[in-house]
């Protein structure tokens, strides 16, 4: 992966450590306080929530319309970042570039690998539910979208309870009353996705992104994907993918609005179909499961 220059690394550190060894009080140590931890991308945001509920402020560096394979942090988030006690970490492209340098700013500050032990999915064109490879993590072969699927999300809840309270002892009870409740939640959720894509047609989709590879792993669908690591396909590549379409009789493109629509448009002509956003970055993940779910049964008849 490239690495990320275009915001001034020693103007973001500076204002990093100023915010860390100044005079303020870190949240976490002040009396009747949130706890600050911070995120990479919004559905971390609504999954800690419903751990932390009202004792944690969630402090999200890649928010709305923001890449988290390009993003890179603003200044102006360094005071939010320095006051965390606690960093969730989900493998997105942007940490591996920046959460060094953020560790090194803030040592006060955990950073939590909520992946840890978790069987990653190998970044290909066609990937299919049950493979679970766990090839290491280089120049982006290993997919990183994990959140897509409830079942990882059971295991990163747990790491996250875990963390929340040992940095917080005095909550931990209500952590893991709040974590309980989560857990049925997640159980409900898959059922209910079962039932939705139970009896479609067809079990495999075209995305122009790899995003949803875990999603089709835990409900037994396949994904195709158009771009891998964030390369475009090679003429050779595309017209193999346009004549399995064609094949497959496959008809939309699934495209998300953070990335560029263009070449999903151009495949979309090319097999006589349309284009359809689905992003796996909305705030809300529930809400966003059952929808994209939805989507896929209407598609896939």
């Amino acid at each position: 992966m490239k690495k990320l220059w275009f915001i001034p690394f020693i103007l973001a550190m500076s204002v990093l450590a100023s915010c860390a060894t100044g005079a303020d009080v870190p949240a976490s140590k002040a009396v009747n306080e949130k706890l600050n931890v911070s995120v990479s991308i919004l559905p971390q945001k609504y999954i800690v929530e419903q751990i932390g509920g009202d004792y944690i402020e969630v402090n999200v560096l890649a928010g709305p319309g923001a890449d988290p394979h390009t993003y890179e942090p603003k200044p102006e988030q360094m005071k939010s970042l320095a006051r965390s006690r606690l960093y969730f970490a989900i493998g997105v492209d942007f940490e591996q570039a920046w959460l060094e340098r953020f560790e090194g700013a803030n040592p006060e500050m955990k950073v939590v690998n909520t992946i840890e032990g978790l069987q990653l999915l190998p970044m290909t064109t066609n990937e299919q539910a049950g493979d679970t490879s766990t090839e290491e993590n280089h120049d982006n072969e290993i997919d990183t979208h994990t959140w897509t699927s409830p079942e990882m999300v059971k295991h990163q809840a747990a790491i996250i309870t875990q963390a929340l309270s040992e940095v917080d002892p005095n909550h931990a009870a209500e952590y893991q009353q709040n974590y309980d409740a989560f857990l049925a939640e997640l159980t409900s959720l898959q059922a209910d996705i079962h039932q939705t894509l139970e009896g479609i047609g067809s079990k495999k989709f075209l995305v122009f992104h790899p995003a949803w590879g875990y999603f089709a792993q835990e409900f037994g669908l396949e994904q195709v994907a158009v771009e891998v690591g964030g390369q475009e396909p090679s003429a050779q590549e595309l017209a193999e993918i346009i004549k399995e379409a064609q094949t497959e009789d496959i008809r939309v493109v699934f495209a998300q609005p953070e990335i560029s629509t263009r070449s999903a448009e151009i495949i979309a002509n090319e097999i006589n179909g349309k284009v359809l956003l689905i992003s796996p970055l909305e705030e809300n993940w529930m809400e966003n499961m059952r929808k994209v779910a939805q989507t896929f049964k209407d598609v896939l008849k």
